[in-house]
């Protein structure tokens, strides 16, 4: 008879484990629908996914319009800001949690000013609209123009600018 008991109760403990299972599969799969909607709206409707050029006047509403932004300071002329373009156009396709922008400093003297920027290249990273680090020149990389986009990458990525 114990033995019966014991079965009963192993019998309840399955039904309730699958139950448990079903559950937690179904709030999972709600979860990651919801983040799979997120994803899309930042794609679709924040610019997420591309690298892009912006405008002085957007620049506000860029940088607080989404969570986490990098945003590169160039001169079109500057060859090593052609070298960062490269390796963010790579990151902005396969971050999409985060927004990549750059601005060009000729035309936004402003943001230039009031963000301090000096010395070009200029990536500045934003965490809901603030900046919070940056990196300046080529230091950081080893000082030479011939890097590996997961240089930038793992630099970035210490800093929280992303997921990764």
């Amino acid at each position: 008879m114990a033995d019966s008991d014991n079965d009963d109760f192993g019998l309840d403990d399955v039904e309730q484990d699958e139950d448990f299972r079903l559950n937690y599969r179904e709030r999972r799969a709600e979860e990651m629908k919801r983040q799979a909607q997120a994803l899309r709206e930042a794609v679709e409707v924040k610019g997420h996914g591309q690298y892009r050029e912006i405008e002085e006047g957007d620049f506000l509403k860029e940088v607080t319009g989404s969570d986490r932004v990098i945003c590169h300071f160039f001169h079109p002329e500057f060859r090593r800001c052609q070298i960062v373009d490269k390796h963010l156009t790579i990151l902005a396709a396969k971050y999409l949690q985060t927004k990549f922008i750059k601005i060009d400093v000729l035309k936004a003297p402003f943001f230039v000013t009031n963000l301090n920027v000096k010395i070009l290249p200029a990536i500045i990273m934003f965490k809901d609209g603030i900046a919070y680090d940056r990196i300046v020149g080529f230091d950081e990389f080893g000082g030479s123009d011939d890097f590996h986009t997961s240089v930038i990458e793992k630099r970035l990525g210490a800093a929280g600018a992303s997921d990764w």
